[in-house]
This record gives structure tokens, sequence and C-alpha cells, in this order.
């Protein structure tokens, strides 16, 4: 029973973290980028 519960809790994690990312993806942003240029020199743009 331990294991279908940690199944189901690791599930959720990963169903909300695509869910994110498809949401962000949506709105015209980058899934690889951050945005914040000053850590990868802009070669994300």
């Amino acid at each position: 029973m331990g294991t279908v519960i940690a199944g189901l809790v690791v599930l959720m994690i990963v169903i909300f973290a695509v869910r994110s990312m498809i949401k962000t993806k949506l709105r015209g942003g980058s899934i690889q980028c951050g945005g914040d240029c000053k850590h990868c020199g802009g070669h994300c743009h």
C-alpha cells in the first residue's frame, strides 16, 4: 500500500511539472531558458 501511495505522489509531481512547462510554452516562454541571460551569456535566445 505504501508503494502505491508513493507512486501516486510522484505521479502528481510529474503531472504538475509537465503542466507548468506546457503553460510556460503556451505563454511564449522557453522551457529551457529562465530568461535570466546574465547566467547563460545570452546563448539561450
